[in-house]
């Protein structure tokens, strides 16, 4: 099997794992930039460059940073134009990335969240913030990754405030419930196809709510409860993604979802549980790569 893995850079952790995994089961393998492809798009015949070369691969696997989510997923559209099997198709990717859709869609699919509220308008603020609740707020940037962008606001004055001064910058926010029983810990699960293979659970530094490792919180191995995997895996599904990152908390109404990955990174959750997640990926690639070749000859 030829596999094309759409990553900036084989040196990122995630990457070079998914690229020596390949390797290791004897695919073919290339990690091509999805910044340098350009794209011909004629009738009937799609066609995909990078550095002069025609790209050609049965399966890829995108590894779409936000900030380019536009073009990364058209690039993905284009290998799928081309009947290239991807991890995740352009549209879960682009629907996964806007976090107002995903949580629209979940909501919408009765998947459990934080109450959440949407405002354009800064004379409405006041309005939305009593549709979620009772303070402390949690204010996020549409824009923000890995928690960064977040804030927590003790008081409705300050959730005021933080909201106005966001929206004076052009930034696209949402206010959600702060749910504190949660105690500052998250859960990470990883779902590949249509099951878990691997979870933790991460832990906020002392005197901060976010427990994102990159901002210095502590991850430990975790095994969900069967509530939580199947909340992580219908997350998953509902936005049509086959490989997803799902980070959950626990609430006193049960389990919630406050944010759903389409190019989880590997490192965290492959030191912590020991579980080669990587691989797990690659076998999910070959099963759907066996499974449309089975099909393609039934048609014949």
């Amino acid at each position: 099997m030829k596999i094309g893995i759409l990553s900036q850079d084989i040196g990122l952790y995630s990457t070079r794992r998914l690229y020596d995994s390949a390797i290791k089961k004897g695919h073919e393998t290339e990690v091509v930039s999805y910044l340098k492809c350009y794209m011909n798009i004629a009738k009937s015949r799609p066609r995909i460059f990078a550095s002069g070369e025609e790209l050609h691969y049965e399966t890829i696997i995108p590894r779409i940073a936000a900030s380019w989510t536009f073009y990364g997923a058209a690039v993905v559209r284009q290998f799928e134009l081309k009947g290239t099997i991807s991890a995740n198709s352009s549209a879960s990717i682009s629907r996964a990335r806007d976090k107002l859709r995903a949580l629209q869609i979940m909501g919408n699919s009765g998947v459990e969240m934080p109450v959440t509220g949407y405002v354009h308008f800064s004379r409405d603020i006041r309005s939305v913030l009593e549709t979620v609740g009772q303070p402390p707020f949690v204010i996020k940037s549409l824009e923000g990754t890995q928690g960064r962008g977040v804030v927590l606001t003790e008081t409705l004055e300050a959730a005021v405030g933080a909201i106005d001064a966001m929206k004076r910058l052009n930034l696209n926010i949402l206010v959600q419930e702060f749910i504190g029983e949660a105690q500052g810990e998250d859960i990470r699960a990883i779902v590949v196809g249509d099951k878990v293979v691997a979870s933790m659970k991460r832990k906020a530094k002392p005197g901060d709510f976010r427990a994102n490792i990159h901002l210095g919180g502590s991850s430990k191995k975790y095994v969900l409860t069967s509530e939580e995997e199947k909340t992580a895996i219908t997350a998953a599904r509902v936005l049509g993604l086959s490989v997803a990152g799902v980070d959950m908390i626990q609430s006193d109404r049960g389990t919630l979802v406050i944010e759903v990955n389409s190019s989880p990174g590997l490192e965290g959750i492959e030191t912590t549980s020991g579980i080669d997640v990587s691989s797990a990926m690659i076998e999910f690639m070959e099963d759907c790569h066996n499974k449309e070749s089975k099909s393609r000859k039934l048609d014949i």
